[in-house]
């Protein structure tokens, strides 16, 4: 199984992305600069941060920068985002400045005007709640003014915001700071600017800061982050890497702000982020890629001396893929030597899966989901093999891989459909795969829970190793975190439950409404509908009287005449000296019951 973890190994081909974004941060004409790593969930935004870290520290960049790493959503509900940036940053460079002591006092002094900051944002909270005014708003407000006058973009009205907080906390701090002459907001902010660039300055290094999980903040912590950077941070010798999702980002900004137009938000985004930059989009060549690293990696035979060799070959083929063909499965599997036969096997399934991983609409080639799927495979199979189960790994993935890619309907009506058959070996699927080669075929064949993805199923039913024939009832058990047992053996669809409720009160053989309920549930569910009409009608002990259910079993009888059988005996056995005139007069000419009896 694989650790749902980012990593320092470039699976993915995101070298030259990260390349890019270190060149950015290692030009000093370039500094300050802020870079943002957008991207979704699970893309790989984090893996990117840090395959950045490691191009800082190559032998040729050694000793030039320190670095941090700041987990946004760490503090949310703990600790004020400003102030705990500034900590985590003030607490790195007292550690870098220890061999040094005349430094390491500065860096000590750095260290104890962040609490003095803490605390002034702790008074000014309270000054706002004291007035009735949001917190939010009053904070944002002042810091945001002092922050213009100080980088020299306030106005009049910034500045009598700036001046306004500084005379309340002054007037209501009430001892929060410490005995020393107080100071305003702007001088204190402005002292703790000197100090920190004094403190990197006589380092000598660049500050290079990496912001990640931003996108998981609630929108004052994401709004506060942000302008930590630039108000108090921003200077010659530093470079802030922020990881985010640039949608939740925006919203965070729109929502902090009450509601932005999407021109402002930009324009703000724009201040904060300098050099935007995108996680690259996964295609069928880089998920395939990835799978085939995934595979060799968990594979304890492989050797790791191998496994990098594997990757480095397949990092070489995605960054020629422009004129290059894909890597061989053969020549992947050549690269780790003598291997086991279910890496061999794995290749191949993961050779076949990735166009289909690509092209799904739930899916999109998202590393994390492809790894959770993987997890979910290897899990169904450690189970199979507890249980000594007869399938293999290639059938539990292929079985994960409709789970992930279709809908609950179409989840829902295979695994009804395994269920429902006497073996475990469901006609659609042995009907479908008959039509491979035939699009119009296989679309008109397919049930209407799978026509809005029968291009999908079409492609999946033609992914080895074929179902036809197979016992899938096993499968069904291992995906019971997926679809509840009860609901594969008692369970019926929206269509199917409703046309139960309208038989089961339905009071004649001719009423319209009851036909139209049986016409409208699916034909694989109607022999279940009639085993629970039956099972109504079982406890019915006094037959001189019509039971609830017979009117709507009769009217199911003429639509599916395989459930016809079943009735015929179960009326035989309910009454079996005679019939009752009432049910005699209903069933005595019906052929299946006459059939039944002959028989």
């Amino acid at each position: 199984m694989w650790a749902d973890v980012d990593t320092s190994q470039d699976f993915l081909n995101f070298s030259d992305v990260a390349d890019l974004v270190v060149d950015v941060v290692s030009t000093p004409s370039m500094r300050p600069v802020s870079v943002g790593v957008f991207g979704t969930w699970g893309t790989g935004k984090s893996t990117l941060l840090n395959l950045i870290e490691v191009g800082l520290s190559t032998e040729d960049r050694q000793g030039q920068f320190i670095v941090v790493r700041f987990d946004a959503w760490l503090y949310q509900g703990f600790d004020d985002a400003r102030a705990a940036l500034m900590e985590v940053i003030a607490t790195t460079l007292l550690k870098a400045a220890e061999d040094d002591e005349g430094l390491l006092q500065k860096a000590k002094s750095l260290l104890g005007r962040v609490n003095k900051m803490r605390a002034l944002g702790i008074a000014a909270d309270a000054i706002a709640l004291a007035h009735g005014v949001p917190t939010v708003g009053l904070l944002s407000k002042g810091f945001a003014a002092v922050g213009d006058v100080i980088l020299g973009n306030g106005d009049a009205e910034d500045i009598e915001s700036a001046q306004e907080l500084a005379k309340k906390v002054g007037e209501r701090t009430n001892g929060l700071l410490k005995a020393e002459r107080k100071r305003t907001p702007p001088e204190e902010i402005t002292a703790f600017r000197e100090e920190f660039e004094d403190v990197l300055r006589s380092l000598k290094k660049t500050l290079v800061v990496f912001v990640d999980n931003l996108d998981r903040c609630l929108p004052p912590q994401t709004i506060h982050t942000l302008e930590a950077l630039r108000l108090f941070l921003f200077m010659g010798q530093t470079a802030f890497v922020v990881a985010a999702d640039e949608d939740m980002v925006r919203h965070s900004v729109s929502t902090f702000f009450n509601s932005l137009d999407n021109r402002h938000v930009t324009d703000y985004l724009d201040k904060l982020i300098q050099v935007p930059v995108r996680v690259p989009t996964v295609g069928v060549q880089e998920t395939r890629a990835y799978l085939f690293l995934l595979f060799a990696s968990a594979d304890p035979c492989v050797q790791p001396e191998k496994l990098e060799a594997l990757r480095a070959r397949l990092e070489d083929n995605l960054r020629k893929a422009w004129e290059e063909e894909p890597i061989s499965t053969e020549a992947a599997l050549g690269e780790l030597g003598p291997m086991s036969t279910d890496l061999a096997l794995a290749f191949g399934i993961a050779d076949r899966m990735a166009p289909m991983l690509v092209n799904a609409d739930q899916v999109r080639g998202n590393p994390r989901i492809v790894k959770r799927m993987l997890n979910v495979v290897r899990m169904r199979a450690k189970i199979a093999k507890r249980r000594s189960m007869p399938v293999d790994e290639a059938l539990i993935a292929k079985l994960a891989l409709f789970e992930r890619c279709t809908d609950a309907a179409s989840v829902t009506y295979l695994y009804r459909e395994i269920n429902a058959s006497s073996d475990g070996k469901p006609g659609i699927v042995a009907e479908l795969a008959q039509h491979l080669d035939d699009d119009p075929a296989f679309e008109a064949g397919c049930p209407k829970e799978w026509k809005a993805k029968a291009a999908f199923v079409r492609e999946w039913l033609s992914l080895d190793p074929p179902l036809t024939g197979v016992n899938l009832r096993p499968l069904v058990y291992l995906s019971r975190e997926t679809m509840p047992l009860r609901s594969l053996k008692g369970g019926l669809s929206e269509a199917a439950a409703n046309g139960l409720r309208v038989l089961l009160r339905a009071t004649k053989t001719a009423s319209p409404s009851a036909t139209a309920a049986a016409n409208a549930i699916p034909d694989s569910e109607r022999p279940a509908v009639m085993k629970a009409l039956l099972e109504n009608m079982r406890a019915h002990g006094d037959w001189s009287q019509p039971p609830t259910g017979i009117n709507g079993a009769l009217i199911l009888v003429k639509l599916a005449s395989g459930t016809a059988p079943e009735l015929a005996a179960f009326i035989r056995r309910a009454n079996s000296k005679r019939l009752p005139p009432w049910l005699s007069t209903l069933v005595r000419n019906e052929p299946w019951f006459k059939n039944e009896e002959t028989s």
